[in-house]
């Protein structure tokens, strides 16, 4: 079954340590580009998150942040009253200065000290942290499935509607040829009317096989039919395989163009022309299948 490489997933963990909280998106890519946020006292897990990332996804970009805060506690803040009155006393200084708010001085660098403990243990964290990360991979995955199933039936559609054209080029091919031996048989026949003569049936016969190996398309409907079938086969997998049907869409498009380039027929030209229109759109839609 396809899976899209477009997809977001969150999740959120709080306990007594205090609160984890992981976003995860995905977009398209040809290959997989990791790229992670989190905080510079838990920057030694990255190696470890981009492990848990690779383990379930093969293709597309993935921005992961991961947002970790500790419980607060009054006692983790205090008021720097030397610098609050160095800022009052010189404002105080300044023309209308002493009627700042106290808001205002508050705000002001040093007022307020931060005195949270900063001997942060990353190892104590790891094992909700990968818990947490894995939940919002999870959630990305079930996204992203869901998203793969729609694409999934929209690809088989397309891919039924191009083997209907196949069917009509494959009814159509015939009838090319015996078209070209009537209107063969006419003109000749106009000319040698005009010299009291016959058309030679061998040569008539000659120039109608000539005309019918140029513009035999069997074979090319023949691997195309083929292709169809494998690419119905690669949407029914469990495992997504977008590079399978990348190539396999290249293949049918060199298959169609061969079929345009030998026809000698508007009908045929009309079929190839859809063809290859469906096929973009298919071309599209593989592009985000992982």
């Amino acid at each position: 079954m396809p899976l899209s490489m477009t997809g977001f997933g969150e999740a959120r963990r709080q306990d007594s340590r205090g609160t984890i909280q992981v976003e995860v998106r995905a977009v398209n890519n040809r290959h997989l580009k990791v790229s992670l946020k989190l905080s510079d006292s838990h920057a030694q897990m990255e190696p470890a998150i981009e492990a848990l990332v690779r383990e379930r996804i093969r293709r597309g970009t993935i921005q992961l942040h991961v947002r970790i805060e500790r419980p607060r506690r009054p006692e983790d803040y205090r008021l720097n009253l030397v610098a609050l009155e160095s800022y009052r006393r010189q404002l105080s200084e300044l023309p209308d200065g002493g009627n700042l708010a106290l808001g205002a001085l508050l705000s002001l660098p040093g007022v307020v000290e931060d005195r949270r403990p900063s001997d942060v243990d990353p190892e104590q964290d790891w094992p909700a942290v990968a818990e947490t990360v894995t939940s919002a991979l999870e959630r990305l995955e079930a996204s992203r499935s869901a998203e793969g199933r729609a694409m999934a039936t929209e690809l088989a559609a397309l891919g039924r509607s191009i083997a209907d054209q196949v069917v009509a080029i494959g009814d159509r091919a015939p009838e090319v040829v015996l078209a070209y031996q009537k209107r063969l048989i006419e003109r000749v026949g106009i000319l040698l009317r005009e010299q009291a003569q016959a058309p030679e049936p061998r040569d008539v016969a000659r120039e109608v096989a000539i005309m019918a190996d140029r513009v035999d398309v069997s074979e090319e409907l023949v691997r195309l039919r083929a292709h169809l079938t494998q690419y119905q086969s690669i949407l029914e997998e469990t495992e997504s395989s977008g590079r399978k049907l990348e190539f396999l869409v290249q293949e049918m498009g060199r298959e169609i163009n061969t079929i345009g380039s030998k026809a000698a027929d508007v009908e045929i030209s009309r079929c190839v022309v859809e063809s290859k229109a469906l096929l973009e759109k298919i071309r599209e839609l593989v592009q985000n299948v992982e």
